[in-house]
């Protein structure tokens, strides 16, 4: 069973639907041990990040999630991806979950448009248990400002956007945390078959 952390701030029912169309079970919980009977994780989020982590501290949620992602697959969503970092610089500089290395700070990219909002190409770079669910040049649909910057070590694909824009990042103590900067639940068979891939990972024990 996955479990979508529900701590006010995510895109949920989007992503159930999603799960549940292509046969996965899933529920919502913001119950500490919910989490822990879970086998998986799914984080996601829209909004500002410092409000974000505000939301989870508040509802006793982030050791909860800095425990289980030692033992379980994680995914974080758009910002439940960016959360998955040291720190971010939105609205001041806020600490993150800290489950992989790096910040998340402003996108810059010379005479384009931030939000970054549409669809966009991935291209692989580092290989992760992942990396099989989908090719270079198939697109997946964002929506965001703020991008991961951290090293192309845990960078599995990105996106061209003036730059290098990570897209799919992986970390953790057994490289089982992930994040997706894009929206999977909204990016069609691309996001289908990742999801996919993320709920056929073995359970971590």
């Amino acid at each position: 069973m996955i479990v979508i952390i529900d701590y006010g701030a995510g895109n949920m029912f989007s992503v159930r639907n999603a799960l549940e169309f292509i046969g996965v079970g899933c529920k919502f919980s913001d119950n500490p041990d919910e989490l822990r009977k879970a086998d998986k994780l799914i984080l996601p989020g829209v909004g500002a990040f410092p409000d974000a982590m505000k939301m989870l501290d508040g509802r006793g949620l982030t050791e909860v999630i800095k425990e289980q992602a030692r033992v379980k697959p994680l995914m974080g969503i758009c910002l439940g991806m960016q959360m998955l970092f040291d720190k971010s610089f939105e609205f001041g500089e806020t600490d993150g979950l800290g489950l992989i290395k790096g910040t998340v700070e402003l996108m810059n990219p010379a005479d384009l448009v931030v939000p970054h909002m549409g669809w966009n190409a991935l291209e692989k770079e580092t290989p992760c248990a992942l990396s099989e669910s989908f090719r270079d040049g198939e697109y997946v649909y964002f929506v965001h400002s703020y991008a991961a910057v951290c090293s192309t070590a845990n960078v599995a694909a990105y996106s061209d956007y003036g730059g290098k824009i990570p897209a799919l990042v992986f970390g953790g103590e057994r490289e089982s945390v992930f994040g997706c900067q894009f929206h999977p639940e909204k990016s069609g068979g691309v996001g289908l078959s990742m999801l996919k891939a993320f709920a056929e990972l073995p359970v971590v024990a």
